[in-house]
C-alpha cells in the first residue's frame, strides 16, 4: 500500500517520566521516538503526545476498572503533575498537541478525536507503551472508527517481549502497516 503523508499524524502515548522508568532499554527505544518525531517534523506531520492522568483523589477510577483500581492508591500519593511530564528527551515543543487521557485508549477520556477532525487526520502512526495496554487499546478504537493505522514497532514496548512480538505479528498486522522508524521516514 502506498503511503501518503497527507492527513497523517504521528501520536505518542504514555511516554513519560511516571511509566518509562519501569522499562529497561528506555534509553533505546527513546532515541527511536525521537527519530520518528523528526521525520514527523520535516514533513510537517503533526506530532501528538498522549499522558495519562487524574485529578487529585482520582475520582475519574471507578472500582469496577479492575487494571486501573489496583494502582489508585499509587496515584493518590504520587504528584500527578509530575507523573504526566513527558520525558525530557522528547519534550513536546510549542507546535505539538499534548492531550490526557483518563483510561488506557488515547480517545477514552480525552479529546483527541477532536482534534484529529479538526486537522483532517486520517491516518495515525501509533507509538506508545506499552504494547499491551494504550497501544492495542488504541488501535482496537481507531480500527472501529475507520482510521487507517501504521504501528512504528521500535517507538513501542511492552514489559514482556513475547506480548509485544505477538501483537505485531498477529494482532496488528491484521489491523495496521507494521513499520520500523526508519521504514516509515523513507516512505
Amino acid at each position: 500500500m502506498e503511503h501518503n503523508k497527507t492527513n497523517t499524524a504521528l501520536l505518542f502515548m504514555d511516554m513519560q517520566q511516571g511509566i518509562l522508568g519501569g522499562y529497561p532499554g528506555d534509553t533505546t527505544l527513546l532515541a527511536k521516538v525521537a527519530e520518528a518525531i523528526a521525520g514527523a517534523r520535516t514533513q510537517h506531520i503533526p506530532v501528538i503526545y498522549a499522558v495519562i492522568g487524574f485529578r487529585k483523589g482520582t475520582p475519574e477510577v471507578s472500582p469496577n476498572n479492575k487494571s486501573l483500581s489496583a494502582r489508585k492508591g499509587g496515584f493518590d500519593v504520587i504528584n500527578m503533575d509530575e507523573f504526566m511530564k513527558v520525558h525530557p528527551d522528547i519534550t513536546p515543543q510549542e507546535e505539538d498537541i499534548t492531550i490526557i487521557k483518563r483510561r488506557v485508549s488515547a480517545f477514552t477520556g480525552s479529546d483527541l478525536e477532536v482534534i484529529l477532525r479538526s486537522l483532517d487526520v486520517q491516518h495515525l502512526v501509533l507509538t506508545g507503551i506499552a504494547t499491551g495496554g494504550v497501544v492495542l487499546a488504541t488501535l482496537i478504537e481507531a480500527t472501529d472508527k475507520d482510521y487507517r493505522l501504521s504501528v512504528l514497532s521500535d517507538c513501542c514496548a511492552d514489559p514482556e517481549d513475547e506480548v509485544h512480538q505477538l501483537l505485531m505479528t498477529k494482532i496488528f498486522s491484521k489491523r495496521a502497516d507494521i513499520l520500523t522508524v526508519e521504514e516509515w521516514c523513507q516512505r
